[in-house]
């Protein structure tokens, strides 16, 4: 099992995610309850009911259809679909999904090259450096040396924040003025992580969406610099979005998908909404594994997508 399992793979995390996804649980299934009252199989009138559970969910219209679909030709094909199965089809449907998705994503052992760099990306307010710190606490419990640069120079509050986390955590962090280059910085930062030979790299930058031809440029500069020091970098790009924002963290996923190759995802602030569902959207319609996913505001809950755990706690009452 590599560090990630045995960091998050306890019992406690179980609880964590089941009480993280209370809110979502609990308006799916009064939805769902309400849509099959008093109906013995699954019939149009049902499918159409679910149709607007799901949509409502923030699960998207798109990846709905493609449940709704698939639960249609099952109802065709078994002729005889009682409503007591409707939550066994729709977790199975469900997790095929995300299978599809997030196949081949579920190792996170960290590979061979040294220092392992990610550039974490994102929208202003979803959680970004909150989730850098975050990880960058789960990777040096493991034992692994981390090194954080500070590459989003726009805003002093931006700094000022990843280097209360840096404190907090007990790693190094590398910044320059305000302003500057933010590739000078995610250079500096590499160059850093490669004299202290450490294992990790975290770059955060610009949270900025209205100008995407300057997003991307500077995204892309970032990258060409930290390659002419590790030729492979970043060897993740992570995007971090705010799960209470429903189906506009699905649009920023796209808009970020356009303007860098987006790895993985973090999903934020699931213990506070009902909007869980987009998880199930985002998955699907990008083919972007989620990767980890924020339930709470301690420095422990940042946690590893499962996603059999997730559409288990789903579906438990």
């Amino acid at each position: 099992m590599g560090i990630f399992g045995k960091l998050f793979s306890k019992e406690e995390k179980k609880e964590q995610l089941d009480q993280g996804l209370e809110k979502t649980k609990a308006s799916v299934f009064s939805k769902l309850s309400k849509a099959i009252a008093g109906k013995s199989k699954v019939d149009d009138e049902v499918l159409d009911e679910l149709e607007e559970v799901l949509i409502s969910s923030d699960v998207g219209v798109n990846t709905t259809v493609k449940i709704i679909e698939a639960i249609e030709e099952r109802v065709s094909r078994d002729k005889y679909l009682g409503t007591a199965e409707l939550n066994q089809i729709l977790r199975e449907e469900i997790a095929n999904l995300l299978q599809d998705a997030l196949d081949g994503s579920q190792g996170f052992e960290l590979p061979a090259h040294r220092p392992h760099v990610i550039m974490v990306v994102g929208v202003n307010g979803v959680g970004k450096t909150t989730t850098i710190g975050k990880l960058a606490y789960q990777y040096k419990q493991a034992g692994l040396e981390v090194v954080l640069g500070a590459a989003d120079t726009f805003r002093a509050a931006a700094v000022d924040q990843l280097g209360i986390w840096s404190e907090r955590v007990g790693v190094p962090i590398v910044k320059q003025a305000m302003g500057s280059d933010p590739a000078s910085v995610a250079f500096d930062a590499v160059q850093s992580a490669i004299s202290r030979k450490a294992d990790v790299v975290i770059i955060d930058t610009a949270g900025r969406l209205h100008n995407k031809v300057n997003l991307m440029n500077e995204l892309s500069k970032i990258k060409r610099v930290m390659q002419k020091l590790v030729p492979e970098a970043p060897h993740e790009v992570l995007l971090v979005l705010d799960a209470s924002t429903g189906q506009n963290a699905l649009e920023q996923a796209k808009q970020f998908s356009k303007a860098t190759e987006v790895s993985a995802l973090a999903l934020t602030k699931l213990d506070g909404t009902a909007k869980g569902g987009v998880a199930i959207g985002i998955s699907d319609q990008l083919q972007i594994p989620v990767k980890y996913i924020g339930v709470g505001e301690g420095i422990e809950d940042l946690q590893l997508f499962d996603k059999d755990a997730f559409v288990n706690s789903l579906f438990e009452h």
